[in-house]
């Protein structure tokens, strides 16, 4: 009822307005405003609506297990398998199009410590050239590959435009089966059936390229075609089922050009080669890859192949950081991504001389290098870096592009522990990382990367393919560059391609063989310090045993380095282990104390650690040390920079007293001075290099301690009797007792033209001032360092008399410059 009221009173006023306008005469008096009308109730809520059907029940998630036993491809050592997906078809079980998510659980890997890989022999491929090495021709081995029956190494020469050939029946003694000349620079070789496949640049020059595939019949060594390939190849690989193969053409950048920044034209590509019938049948189809990277996208420079069972090929584009996945059958680029970057912590970015891990790098571009692939479903890139990238370590990448694995800084970090780190190249790469291999040995899978700076190759158990693990670490002659496993023999083959004789280094085939012999390599090992890094070393240039302690030995290096220290060196076990480093520092400023040109420039840091040319070592009766720095210079081989010092410390290092030589003695410095320093009975005996001016042979000086006086002896060198000349010295001298002294005599040559790698004995008994010593051979030392399988290091530099009467020797590795970085640390036995 009161809804209606108040609709009757709203039509009565809605309609006043019409009523009133249509009335002609006097609208008459306003009428009184009538009293607010009374709020009606609400009204009643409808009743609800019908409810929706139920949804639909959703599929159940299954979660699938299966063990996977020892050989299987993800899990090389066993493992389980985690299939995740809904049960779309609700029946219960996990159909293969259901599986939505694959993980697996591999067994934890166990490094097999009970094989390992050796090196057994060295090939300088100089012997090419000539039966002994005598030539100076630059000749190189970059890229090796083997024949199927590997009985046969074949390999790139690019400097001289060969190809060469070794038999390796006998891979503990290679020989040469001599060298194929070829029509242009060879870049690389992958063999299929009966030929090697080398791929060579003809190039005028930068812009008007070109290049060809030399097919050669490893049999004849001769060329039985060659295929034009359209510009300047880099890397060639073949399939692991002979179907085709795979070349790189880089057309490469001028680096003098513009500071060497891409892009510069023509863009490279890749060349597929179809291996079907006869050489004669062979046919190429050209792959374009310009468009696909991030970086310089006009002009890819592709670097390196390798191509899976499944015959896609991974082609890492160095210089442009991006990787591409190509399949071969059709020629289709089936994924490409960039490489990405590292975020570096703890490394040496300043190469000071001084190696130090304290510093950061962001952001570091990886550009790879060399690539491997270790199964269908991930590969390794070797990043090697060239513009401003380059991140001292590899990466494990799947194929969508994600990274599996990082190593980061840690192949810097294990070249300094073994004295291979190249302070040299902190500015740039550090190690730098340049090429991978895979290989499948027994019951264990291997990765192998080559470090170009640091010459050694690192070995990774890869049992499991997302989580290498550390093995062993193998010397290599400078420069490694090829890699090729050959699981087959057992063997593993590394071409080392520096070469130059004038340096003392030869380019070189490392072969090594897995088996059941300990590894011998390497001879020291560094503890941490107390950041967690390595205690770095190298060049080390003189020893001294202690003369109390049977297992403790003091090394010293030289004046590679700008903060010398004396090493502490636990020799009881193999490796032996630096266990501490003491600095030698002039707290009390009496190395400051003495005038310009008796010391050297520079010679004492902010810090007061010192920076000398310690060449000698001798542990002091007093429990300090005695160290001997060479001079530099003379008024014939340049201005006198510094004077021949004997430097005693104590314990600490601390240096407490300077010696330095008679006046008319120094008036007759030459370069070669103190190499070499003894303690014996209250008198040091100082063993000088090489023979100063005007004199016959070279000098050994005694310095009586509590009389500060001198006189000297002089020792007869052996002439000269390596096929490349040089020279004759001293590099140490040691007390043996009864007034005899044990010195180190070498020649500066290493390699095929080492000659002179003796240890002779003297006495000093009833011997005046001035006299000629007679010296007796201990023994030629040449033969067992020919026997460690590699080239012979030139510069054997400390020797040791432990207390149980056992020698050890040890070589001066330079700092890893303009050297392998190999040492070896001999122990000689008991010969004296």
């Amino acid at each position: 009822m009161q809804l209606k009221k108040t609709a009757l009173a709203l039509g009565i006023a809605l309609a006043c307005p019409f009523f009133l306008a249509a009335c002609d005469g006097d609208d008459g008096r306003n009428g009184r405003d009538g009293a607010d009308g009374q709020a009606g109730s609400p009204g009643a809520a409808g009743s609800p609506g019908t409810p929706g059907a139920p949804g639909s029940n959703g599929a159940n998630g299954l979660v699938e297990q299966t063990t996977l036993y020892a050989g299987n491809e993800q899990c090389f050592n066993g493992g389980v398998r985690l299939d995740s997906g809904p049960d779309l078809d609700g029946d219960g079980e996990l159909a293969e199009s259901e599986i939505t998510a694959t993980s697996y659980l591999c067994t934890p890997t166990q490094v097999n410590d009970s094989k390992n890989f050796n090196r057994i022999a060295a090939f300088p491929v100089c012997l090419q050239l000539d039966a002994t090495c005598d030539v100076d021709d630059t000749t190189a081995a970059e890229i090796v590959a083997a024949s199927e029956d590997g009985l046969t190494l074949i390999y790139s020469d690019s400097p001289m435009e060969q190809v060469g050939f070794v038999d390796i029946t006998d891979p503990s003694k290679p020989s040469g089966l001599g060298v194929l000349a070829l029509a242009g620079e060879p870049t690389s070789v992958a063999v299929k059936g009966d030929f090697a496949l080398v791929v060579m640049n003809t190039s005028a020059d930068f812009i008007n390229v070109s290049g060809a595939l030399a097919v050669v019949d490893i049999a004849s060594r001769s060329v039985v075609r060659s295929i034009d390939l359209g510009g300047q190849p880099d890397s060639v690989a073949v399939s692991p089922d002979g179907r085709y193969a795979a070349i790189a053409i880089e057309n490469e950048r001028d680096e003098d050009l513009g500071d060497g920044a891409p892009p510069q034209l023509p863009a490279g590509n890749l060349v597929i080669v179809d291996l079907v019938g006869t050489p004669g049948e062979w046919v190429t189809r050209t792959v374009e890859l310009t468009g696909l990277a991030d970086l310089y996208p006009s002009d890819p420079e592709p670097e390196y192949i390798d191509i899976n069972s499944d015959n896609i090929a991974v082609v890492s584009l160095q210089e442009n950081n991006h990787l591409v996945l190509v399949d071969l059958s059709d020629g289709s680029v089936v994924n490409h991504f960039s490489a990405g970057s590292v975020d570096l912590d703890q490394i040496d970015t300043d190469n000071e001389s001084i190696i130090s891990f304290t510093d950061s790098q962001k952001g570091v571009l990886r550009e790879p290098d060399g690539v491997t692939w270790l199964s269908t479903s991930y590969f390794v890139t070797a990043n090697e870096g060239d513009l401003d990238g380059g991140s001292r370590g590899f990466s494990v990448f799947d194929t969508a592009g994600a990274v599996i694995y990082e190593t980061g800084n840690q192949l810097d970090l294990l070249t300094a522990r073994i004295g291979h780190y190249p302070d040299d190249r902190s500015d740039n790469k550090g190690n730098e990382p340049e090429n991978a291999e895979f290989g499948v040995f027994g019951s264990e899978r291997y990765l192998f990367v080559n470090s170009e700076r640091a010459s050694v190759v690192f070995v990774y158990d890869v049992a499991d393919l997302r989580n290498p693990v550390f093995k062993q670490v193998l010397p290599a002659a400078i420069g490694p560059e090829g890699a090729l496993a050959i699981p087959g023999r057992n063997l593993l083959v590394v071409a080392s391609e520096e070469d130059s004789r004038d340096d003392v280094f030869r380019s070189a085939l490392n072969i090594y063989q897995y088996g059941q012999a300990s590894a011998n390599y390497p001879s020291i090992v560094s503890q941490d310090r107390i950041d967690g890094t390595p205690i770095p070393w190298a060049a080390l240039s003189g020893l001294s045993a202690d003369p109390v302690n049977s297992k403790l030995v003091y090394a010293v290096d030289d004046s590679y380095y700008l903060q010398n220290r004396i090493f502490t060196l636990d020799v009881s076990s193999s490796p032996a282990v630096i266990n501490k480093e003491t600095y030698l520092v002039d707290s009390n400023d009496i190395l400051a104390a003495l005038p310009a040109g008796v010391r050297p420039a520079g010679a004492i840091n902010a810090d007061k650690t010192v920076n000398i040319d310690p060449e000698g070592i001798a542990k002091s009766a007093d429990g300090g040390f005695w160290i001997a720095s060479e001079g530099s210079g003379n008024l014939v081989d340049g201005p006198v920079a510094s004077q021949n010092l004997l430097v005693k410390t104590d314990a600490k290092g601390v240096i407490t007293a300077v010696v330095t030589l008679p006046d008319g003695v120094n008036a007759l410095q030459r370069n070669n001075g103190f190499e070499g320093v003894a303690e014996f009975e209250g008198k040091l005996y100082v063993a000088f290099q090489r023979a100063w001016q005007g004199e016959t042979n070279v000098r050994i000086g005694i310095y009586d301690i509590a009389g500060d006086s001198w006189r000297f002896l002089f020792y007869p060198l052996d002439a000269v009797e390596s096929q490349n000349g040089g020279w004759v010295g001293l590099s140490e001298i040691t007390a043996i007792g009864d007034d005899e002294f044990m010195v180190i005599e070498r020649d500066n040559q290493g390699g095929p033209d080492a000659a002179i790698k003796r240890l002779y004995r003297f006495s000093v008994a009833g011997l005046n001032d001035g006299d000629l010593v007679t010296k007796s051979l201990i023994r030629d030392v040449l033969p067992g360092m020919q026997a460690l399988g590699g080239l012979v290091t030139e510069k054997i530099e400390g020797t040791a008399l432990l207390k149980n009467g056992d020698v050890l020797m040890v070589n001066d590795n330079d700092g890893v410059e303009d050297s392998n970085g190999e040492t070896n640390l001999m122990n000689l036995g008991d010969i004296l």
